[in-house]
Formats: structure tokens, sequence, C-alpha cells
């Protein structure tokens, strides 16, 4: 029986001896005596502002810290109200509340994975002061009716790019905003060898505010301006994250390849529905998400044939425990987030991945979904 794995960070390293290029740069940051906020993290931060096209890049632990810094670096607290998407990772929403502001649930399009950005209107309040798009998936977000709507309101707009590194919104490259965050987990499109997070500006008071709060507040010694944190992203980190950014574009065309193979094979499957991209908008797959009723069970059947699949996301999040006593949705008023829960399914979609194996997935789905005689 053939085995397609979700995703290994071992075969994708492996393209082009893209390992041998991270081992010699990690022994060069390990050897330099700098461990953190040195040389291999100004270069990082330079180069991925310049491949965002892009000011100001500002490396952080993680991208959940990313997120909240970049509320904080904005003014959002205690008192504020924070829109949301309702069909997101939790971290999303961690984010705002570790500020002390409020999410606030907004429901994705209709048969869509993303922000309703005409639901936004009815969303907002006096309390409101920032919204965050999510590039869920790798998809962009309309970045200009998301800017319409905020300029109208007076709020600061905080991108969640962790998934969309490369991804491309009318020809602007997802990263190029005022505040764009973007996670490098080692599972992302560009992923470090452990955590690591950074956030892309347009501002440069915004770009010292945000160096500020990474580091205790202070910008060097113990010149403390604020209350900050300790959110930086180490030499190691920034160094193999150099290496792996000059292979983000292959990368994704590659993936780009995968998810069109996925797409033309399954259009005539029934029972399963494939994900749009917009004609604006270049995607950057980070995750091929297919929707399909009675999923758990396809996804049983599915491993059972050797393909290994993923959920994101499982339970809404204001359905987890987390968020539960918060009451949203307590009225059935995110019917959407939440039957997208209940049928989302990512399948394989790592740029290493040859026909034979795409097939093997489509071939398995479609097995899996025919009707029985």
């Amino acid at each position: 029986m053939s085995c397609v794995p979700f995703f290994e960070v071992r075969r994708l390293h492996e393209l082009n001896d893209v390992q041998g290029e991270i081992d010699a740069a990690v022994l060069r940051a390990t050897r330099s005596g700098w461990y953190t906020l040195g040389p291999e993290l100004d270069s990082f931060e330079a180069e991925f502002a310049a491949y965002c096209e892009n000011a100001h890049c500002v490396g952080t632990g993680n991208g959940l810290s990313a997120l909240e810094l970049a509320l904080r670096a904005h003014g959002v607290g205690p008192g504020d109200d924070v829109l949301v998407p309702s069909h997101t990772f939790i971290a999303t929403w961690l984010a705002v509340s570790a500020t002390g502001a409020r999410p606030v649930p907004v429901e994705p399009a209709e048969d869509g994975f993303l922000l309703d950005t005409e639901q936004l209107e009815s969303a907002v309040t006096a309390r409101t002061r920032a919204v965050i798009p999510v590039h869920l998936y790798g998809h962009p977000v309309d970045l200009d009716a998301v800017g319409r709507f905020a300029a109208r309101h007076g709020l600061a707009v905080v991108e969640d790019a962790a998934q969309a590194h490369g991804a491309r919104h009318r020809g602007r490259r997802v990263g190029s905003g005022n505040a764009v965050a973007f996670s490098f987990y080692p599972g992302k499109n560009l992923g470090a060898l452990g955590d690591g997070g950074a956030v892309v500006t347009d501002d440069p008071a915004l770009a010292d505010r945000l160096r500020l709060h990474r580091n205790y507040g202070a910008q060097q010694g113990y010149d403390h301006r604020m209350q900050g944190t300790n959110s930086r992203l180490d030499e190691v980190q920034a160094a193999a994250l150099r290496v792996k950014l000059r292979h983000l574009d292959d990368w994704n065309a590659r993936r780009n390849r995968v998810a069109s193979r996925y797409t033309a094979a399954l259009a005539g499957v029934p029972g399963v529905v494939t994900p749009d991209v917009a004609p604006w908008a270049e995607h950057a797959w980070h995750q091929y998400v297919v929707r399909v009723t009675d999923r758990d069970a396809v996804q049983a059947r599915l491993s059972a044939a050797g393909v290994e699949t993923r959920v994101h996301y499982p339970v809404a999040v204001h359905r987890t425990p987390a968020y539960a006593e918060e009451g949203f949705g307590a009225d059935g008023g995110l019917p959407r987030a939440e039957r997208l829960a209940a049928e989302v399914l990512s399948l394989p979609v790592g740029p290493y991945l040859s026909d034979e194996a795409v097939d093997t997935v489509t071939e398995a789905l479609g097995a899996v979904l025919a009707p029985s005689s």
C-alpha cells in the first residue's frame, strides 16, 4: 500500500540539498559569538522586508507574539474590541486577549474560508479599535475592502499572514502593508528550525515601538522606555530562515503545481468541494483544504488507504473551552464557522510531492467518496 505522509520537513530540506546550506548557516551562526539581536537577525530582517516589498521587519519569538506585539504597538489594550475571523487558528484570538482587548468574531464568506468583508460593518462598535484579516491557508483576504472599511472607522489593520508567505494580493506581496504578522513555525511555507515570527511594516515609528516591545521595553542596555516583553528571533533561526527564504518562491511554485493537479483531478468527484482562488490573488497554498460531509469518516478511510490528512480546524474557536464562556454563537449566530469545522479536510501539499503521490491521494479520495453500489 502506498503511503503519503501529510508533511515532512526533512523531505523539504532534501530538495536541492537545502539541508547542506542550512547546516553551513547554523554553524556560521553558532561560531559567530552572537546569539540574540546580532548580524544574522539584522540581515534576515532586511532580506525578508525586501522580499515582502516593504521597509521594515522586526523578528519575534513566534507568530503569536508577532500578532500581539503588532496590536500593542498600535495601542490596542483593555476596553478595546478587535474584529477577528470566526474561522481561524486560535492564535488570532489569543493575541487579542493577551493585550486585554476582546476578540469579536466575524463569519467567513458563504462557501468560503476567509473573513466576509461585507459583514464587518455590522460588527463594528464604538469600542472597536482594530481588525485582523487572516490570510487563511495561504489565500489573501481582500485587503482593499478591509482597508476602506478600516479607514471609514479609524481602525488599525493588523494582518495575520502566518500561512501566506509569498502570496500576492492584486500584484502586491502579502507583507507590503502597515502591520503584517508572520509565523515561522517549522511547517510553514517559510519555516524555521523551531519557533519564530516577525512583523513587517512600512512605518518606521511602528517598527521602533515593536523593537522596544520585543526587548523588555529597551532599545539597548537598561534604558527601559516601556513595559515590554522578551520575544526575539534568535541568530540560529535567522540564519536558517535566510537560507530557506532563497528557496521560498520555488517551493511555492511547486505547491501551486500540486494544488492545480488536485483541483483538476477532483473536479468531477462528487461529494468534495475544492478551494477557489480569486482572480486577483496568488495563493501560497500553505494548505490545500477541501470540504466533505461526514469528514471524520472520510479521514479515517483515507488513513486506512495510506493517505495522511489533517483538519484545520476541527473545533470553531468560540466552541473551545478557552472561549466558551464568552458566549459567542450561543444563539446559533456563527453557523458558517461551525459548518467549516465539521467539513474541512487538508490534503498533503508539500512541494516535494510527486505527481504519482498526488494521484494516489486523489484516487483514494475518489474511492472513499464513490457511491455504494
